[in-house]
């Protein structure tokens, strides 16, 4: 008997599906089929799966041409279920010519033409219809947000909005954007969702007037820099059913969700502590953004992940803050350190480091009664932890990818949370990112008095 394996997400099953197995079914006795978990597909980089897992199985199964169906879930699985089912020939769509003839080692390996002009990316497109998304900004970060973009179905950056026409035209030229704007309304009109990646004092007049238009919004971090401002845009944006997420990219990553699935899972006993560190250094140049005597400094340009895991694992409901730092001759924070005290959760104690002209080591520290997670530096680019017992031949390594940039986690959640309003699920949920702005206001407020102290 003749074994032939394919695989596939088999994602809104069409007949392109339905056409490739029934191809792979020819080539042999007994068809094998292998569906990808959601998981597996995001360490691919494939985004927005709709469908779920079982559904997915349920329609390869209805197709009647499997004689069987497993669960793809790992990277290397494919040499040993080639071994495991005493496989043949393994089949694969002609996207993936070449990719895979490694495999020729193991088994014969076909590449079958896919079906023209069917795709699940474009069913999804019908369902859903295409996000225009615009960007506001046209700085580093709004580069690195037009490559990352790729990578996610449904989507298409069709605007770029900046004051300086200069700047906004050059920018959608070197990106090949449809328009450029230096007038916000009109180019609020064009779209139907805005990135924001503008300088910190902008962030929140831009938010509003988006969400004021009737349009979704995801806007670096921070989002905003006081408590009241952020309450605001969220209450805005739920009366109006939009969508509004702040764009803290660890906290969006496979990684750190899976980080946070262990330290809440009880692994580590009671959680007492949680020390994260996130510096660089920046030379003080004129108009240098991180040292504008405003708004620049380590805290505002670097808090939102440190603060990030401290108010993901420990909660927003901490019982007293108080900062140190050193400011440099203009009063520009230049070293932070957020002390949080939490009385609620059983006495534990957090501390959120930063720095743009101090040095020290990025990592991610979460203590337990009953072990530790290490993250090292640079721990907000998390590929991988190591979980620490007191018996050292316990200890448990794990890891998960970040490919790029790793904005494409947050965009990929922005978009599906646009299109499935009833099923709309925040990693960064609004609480999270209204208690982040609340402590940078305290901090501003700390920096102002010009106490290295202030309670």
């Amino acid at each position: 008997m003749k074994t032939v394996i394919t695989y596939g997400t088999f994602d809104l099953f069409h007949d392109g599906h339905r056409n490739l197995l029934k191809r792979a079914k020819t080539l042999g006795d007994r068809l094998i089929v292998g569906v990808t978990t959601e998981q597996f597909d995001i360490q691919r980089g494939k985004m927005n799966v709709v469908d779920s897992l079982m559904r997915r199985i349920d329609s390869v199964r209805s197709c009647g041409l499997a004689d069987e169906i497993i669960v793809e879930e790992r990277e290397g699985q494919k040499i040993s279920d080639i071994q495991k089912y005493d496989v043949d020939v393994i089949v694969f769509g002609s996207d993936w010519r070449g990719k895979c003839d490694y495999l020729t080692e193991y088994c014969e390996v076909v590449y079958l033409d896919r079906t023209k002009d069917i795709s699940s990316s474009s069913l999804r497109d019908v369902r859903h219809g295409i996000v225009q998304l615009g960007i506001v900004g046209t700085g580093r970060i709004a580069g690195r947000t037009i490559e990352e973009i790729i990578y996610v179905s449904g989507v298409n950056v069709i605007a770029v909005y900046n004051p300086k026409t200069k700047s906004a035209k050059q920018f959608a030229e070197e990106h090949e954007l449809a328009y450029s704007f230096n007038n916000y309304d009109a180019f609020l009109e064009r779209v139907n969702a805005v990135y924001i990646a503008s300088p910190h004092e902008t962030h929140y007049e831009y938010t509003r007037r988006a969400l004021v238009a009737g349009r979704h919004v995801l806007c670096e971090k921070p989002m905003v820099l006081s408590e009241p401002e952020a309450r605001e845009l969220f209450e805005l944006a739920e009366r109006s059913n939009l969508v509004l997420m702040e764009a803290i990219k660890t906290a969006y990553a496979p990684g750190f969700i899976n980080l946070l699935a262990i330290a809440k899972g009880g692994r580590l006993g009671k959680i007492h502590d949680v020390e994260a560190a996130f510096t660089k250094l920046v030379p003080n140049l004129p108009c240098t953004r991180e040292y504008d005597t405003k708004v620049g400094g380590s805290f505002t340009e670097l808090a939102s992940y440190s603060l990030l895991p401290i108010i993901k694992i420990l909660g927003t409901d901490y019982q007293d803050v108080y900062f140190d730092f050193f400011k440099d001759k203009s009063g520009v924070d230049i070293y932070a350190k957020a002390y949080f005290k939490y009385n609620g959760t059983g006495e534990s104690i957090a501390c959120a480091k930063t720095g743009i002209g101090v040095k020290s080591e990025g990592q991610l520290l979460i203590s337990g009664t009953g072990g530790y997670i290490l993250v090292k530096s640079p721990w907000w680019l998390i590929k991988s932890f190591e979980v620490c017992y007191e018996n050292v031949f316990e200890n448990e390594s794990f890891s998960a990818p970040f490919p790029g940039y790793g904005m494409r986690y947050e965009i990929a959640d922005f978009i599906r949370n646009i299109n499935e309003p009833a099923a709309r699920n925040y990693k960064l949920t609004r609480e999270d990112s209204i208690a982040i702005a609340g402590v940078i206001e305290r901090f501003l407020e700390a920096r102002n008095l010009g106490s290295s102290h202030c309670q």
